[in-house]
């Protein structure tokens, strides 16, 4: 058999030269791709004008401060402290606002606490409007107000107690979470009810979908309310689950998070993967 003596680095240079003329890209050889599940960091908003009121337990710790998002007092006090916030109506957007992170400061008015200094929450809850009292007088969160019932706590770092309602400037920023997405079960293997927390990031989420973690199709969960989402679907505790999430705020942004449930999982507990949006 005859054999070339052109070196092989000719024969490649040519190839890639044909490449390149018949329209084809040649950075996919060279630079290395983006990982699939890769985020870019959340940037923070401009500052808007809000009001901020108190409400609840004075410890700023209970299931007063997560109710219409799903969040439990634990869920509270593992992962929010007192840095939460019930949003109108606007800010709540039926549940999608759930979990997305505000920094807040005191502003015009003479209860505000020397410097401003800002407070950065955390929206777990609804503060319902009250259409019996005007927006200005008791109806706080009343739409189209932008309003945000703060954990005492949370509060007493922006301003006196005595004020009872201030003006506020907020914007929306990143959330810094302590490790992965945390997925907590409720339901059986036929329907299973997926609590999703701990959300960096964005902090929200639109879509969810769950796969078997040895292989398989993903599996379209539907949005039940707040931080909750529902699959119907037979699935086998003896298989893990990995689960593929995407931000409600734009820019859209997908994860999956590979090792989110274990197998052998439980309903009634919680799970947490390694990854995030960060």
């Amino acid at each position: 058999m005859a054999s070339s003596n052109i070196p092989a680095i000719f024969v490649l240079a040519a190839a890639l030269a044909q490449l390149v003329t018949a329209g084809f890209t040649t950075d996919m050889y060279w630079q290395q791709q983006p990982e699939p599940d890769a985020v870019k960091p959340y940037k923070t908003s401009d500052w808007h004008d809000g009001s901020a009121t108190f409400y609840g337990d004075p410890s700023g710790i209970g299931d007063d401060f997560g109710g219409a998002c799903g969040y439990v007092s634990n869920d509270i006090v593992s992962l929010y402290s007192t840095n939460t916030a019930a949003l109108s109506t606007p800010l709540f957007a039926d549940g999608n606002g759930c979990g997305q992170c505000y920094e807040l400061r005191c502003v015009k008015s003479p209860w505000c606490n020397p410097g401003s200094p800002s407070v950065i929450v955390t929206g777990t809850n609804l503060c319902p409007p009250n259409w019996y009292l005007a927006n200005d007088n008791g109806g706080w969160c009343n739409p189209p107000r932008h309003h945000f019932d703060m954990a005492p706590p949370s509060f007493l770092k922006l301003a006196q107690r005595v004020a009872g309602i201030v003006p506020v400037q907020y914007r929306r920023v990143p959330c810094q979470r302590t490790g992965g997405v945390r997925f907590c079960l409720q339901g059986n293997h036929y329907w299973l009810l997926l609590y999703v927390m701990n959300v960096g990031g964005a902090g929200d989420v639109s879509s969810l979908s769950v796969k078997r973690s040895r292989g398989g199709a993903w599996i379209q969960a539907a949005h039940n309310w707040g931080i909750t989402y529902q699959v119907f679907a037979a699935l086998d505790n003896s298989d893990g689950l990995a689960v593929k999430l995407t931000t409600y705020s734009t820019p859209q942004q997908t994860i999956i998070v590979g090792d989110a449930i274990s197998s052998w999982w439980i309903t009634g507990l919680c799970y947490q993967g390694s990854n995030n949006f960060y």
